[in-house]
This record gives structure tokens, sequence and C-alpha cells, in this order.
């Protein structure tokens, strides 16, 4: 079973610090060495986000985000696990990992 998990930022928060990086990348090499990381990145700030809107073919950009938040997506896991409660706990140790919120959510198909 293939989950997502986003790491939610809030505006005007540090970056992380040097502790929270290690700790990312150790539990990123966790999940590489148990074969349960299929993707893990990093995504820039919402200002520098494009909206495209192409339907009907009327080819459209505007600058900035969808939606106006004070919290956003600032990097996701897709990981590959046998059950729910695993995919539950590792979301638990990503967060614990970049010290922020996360969303974790099952990818269809």
């Amino acid at each position: 079973m293939r989950y997502l998990i986003s790491v939610i930022e809030t505006k005007n928060r540090p970056p992380h610090t040097r502790e929270e990086i290690a700790a990312i990348d150790a539990f990123n090499e966790k999940l590489v060495l148990a074969g349960e990381r299929i993707l893990a990145i990093g995504i820039d700030g919402p200002d520098k986000s494009k909206v495209i809107d192409n339907r009907g073919g009327a080819f459209e950009v505007n600058q900035g985000p969808l939606h106006q938040s004070d919290e956003y997506i600032s990097g996701i896991w897709i990981i590959d696990v046998s059950t729910e409660d695993l995919a539950l706990q590792l979301a638990s140790e990503g967060s614990m990992a970049c010290n922020r919120r996360v969303e974790l959510r099952p990818i269809l198909g």
C-alpha cells in the first residue's frame, strides 16, 4: 500500500535546524534501508508557485498559491508499506524527525 506523507510548514517559521536536518536524513536512510521509500522531496514555498489553467484552451498563468493560508506543504514522502498501522508509525516518525505536523493520505491506484 502506498501513502503520501506531507510535511506541513507554517509561514515565518525558521528553517530546519541542523539537528532536524540530521534527523530527517536518518529517517530517510531508515526508509531506504527498509525498502519503504519511493520518493522524498522538499518543495519550495508558495510564494514561488504559479497556478495554470488551460481548460478550454484559454491558457492562463497566475502568480501565487492556489489557497491563501499560513500553512503549506514543504515536503513529501511517498512510502510503500504493508499496513496502515506501519504507515501511521512512519508518519509519526517523520513528524518527529522534521519537527513539523504531517498529513498521511493513501495513494489511489
